[in-house]
C-alpha cells in the first residue's frame, strides 16, 4: 500500500479555504481532512468526531505531554491539535490527509514531516477580501478592520508555502487544488509502488 500525502492547507480568514477544501474532498476520493482536537465547548449542530473531537483541558494537556500532537496551539482560552496518531494511520492506509491550520502549525509539521506539500490560498486583492470579511455579518468596523490585520500578518508568511492558489475565481482555484492532489499520486515512487505488478509484468520480457 503506497503512502498517502500530507497536505497542509493556510490561507487567511475570508480567502475561501474552507469552502474550496470541501469542494476538493467531494470532488476527489481517497482524500480526506484530518479532525482536530479541540477543548472549546461545542457549538448546535456541530458532531464529535465530524466537525472536531472534543475533549476536555486535563485529556488534551495530557495528550501533548504524549506528543500526541503533530501541531498545537491556545487561541482564545481554548486548545486546538492535530492528532499524530490519526494522522499517520490514513497516510499509512494510502489516504491524503488535508490540514486546514495556519502557518504557525504549518511549520510545526514540516519539522516533523518535511514532505508534506504545502499550498497556501489567497484572495484576489485586499478590496475583495476587506468585502468577504465584511459580508459574513453586521459587524463593528472595528472588528473588521481587525480581521483584515490579522489576515495580512498571515498572508506575510505565502512564501514558506511550496503553492499559491489565488481564489479569485472559485472554479478555477478548486481545479488547481484539484490539479496539486492529481500529480502528486502521479509521482514516480507513487505510481512505481502502486502498480508493481504492472510494471514488473510490462518490464519481465516475456
Amino acid at each position: 500500500m503506497p503512502q498517502g500525502t500530507l497536505f497542509i492547507v493556510s490561507a487567511p480568514s475570508g480567502a475561501g479555504k474552507t469552502s474550496l477544501v470541501r469542494e476538493l474532498v467531494e470532488s476527489l476520493d481517497g482524500i480526506q481532512v484530518s479532525v482536530s482536537h479541540t477543548t472549546r465547548e461545542r457549538r448546535e449542530g456541530e458532531v464529535d468526531g465530524v466537525n472536531y473531537h472534543f475533549v476536555d483541558v486535563p485529556t488534551f494537556e495530557a495528550m501533548i505531554e504524549h506528543g500526541d500532537f503533530f501541531e498545537y496551539a491556545r487561541v482564545f482560552d481554548n486548545y486546538y491539535g492535530t492528532s499524530r496518531h490519526a494522522v499517520e494511520a490514513m497516510l499509512a492506509a494510502g489516504q491524503d490527509v488535508i490540514l486546514e491550520i495556519d502557518w504557525q502549525g504549518a511549520r510545526q509539521v514540516r519539522q516533523q514531516l518535511p514532505d508534506a506539500v504545502s499550498v497556501f490560498i489567497l484572495p484576489p486583492s485586499r478590496e475583495e477580501l476587506e468585502h468577504r470579511l465584511a459580508s459574513r455579518g453586521t459587524d463593528e468596523h472595528a472588528v473588521i478592520a481587525r480581521r483584515m490585520r490579522d489576515a495580512v500578518d498571515e498572508m506575510f508568511h505565502h512564501d514558506e508555502y511550496d503553492y499559491l492558489v489565488i481564489n479569485d475565481d472559485f472554479t478555477t482555484a478548486l481545479r488547481e487544488l484539484q490539479s496539486l492532489v492529481i500529480a502528486r499520486r502521479l509521482t514516480r515512487e507513487r505510481v512505481s509502488e502502486h502498480h508493481a505488478p504492472l510494471l514488473t509484468a510490462l518490464l519481465s520480457g516475456s
